[in-house]
């Protein structure tokens, strides 16, 4: 449980009836250095050498070592998890991975997110939230939509 879980939190959750089309839900920046990849690695069992050793992902013709997919994706939807106010209020989440982020030796990558109402669905009660991902001016993500019940 989270210090903030244990103090109550008072961030109020959405309301269906309050939302328009277009409403910006929030906006994050991530940043990615090596040891977060490194953890990434660990807790996902994804250890291939692209996320961690230069010298292989450049012998693949990559720009260097690059963040994970699925953490960038995952980092991506912690943004409406938390407009939400529950994880499981997310009941749908897609993506196309359209650029790989790279993370600099030293130093870190930042992937910038923003949230905003895509569509309502007031039958049955749910709000599409399409995200914007980029890395570097350029979107890393594309079609980036989560559905979420209010």
């Amino acid at each position: 449980m989270s210090a903030e879980q244990a103090a109550g939190s008072t961030a109020a959750r959405p309301v269906l009836a309050e939302l328009s089309v277009g409403d910006v839900v929030g906006t994050r920046t991530v940043e990615v250095d090596r040891a977060r990849l490194v953890r990434y690695a660990g807790a996902s069992g994804d250890f291939n050498p692209i996320h961690w050793n230069d010298a292989f992902a450049a012998e693949v013709g990559l720009p260097g070592v690059i963040a994970h997919g699925m953490f960038t994706m995952g980092a991506a939807v912690a943004l409406v998890e938390d407009w939400a106010g529950d994880p499981g209020a997310v009941v749908d989440y897609q993506t196309r991975f359209t650029r790989p982020v790279a993370v600099p030796n030293p130093g870190v990558a930042t992937i910038e997110v923003t949230g905003a109402i895509g569509a309502i669905d007031a039958d049955a009660g749910t709000v599409r939230v399409d995200l914007t991902v980029t890395f570097e001016g350029a979107r890393v993500l594309g079609k980036t939509q989560a559905v979420v019940r209010l």
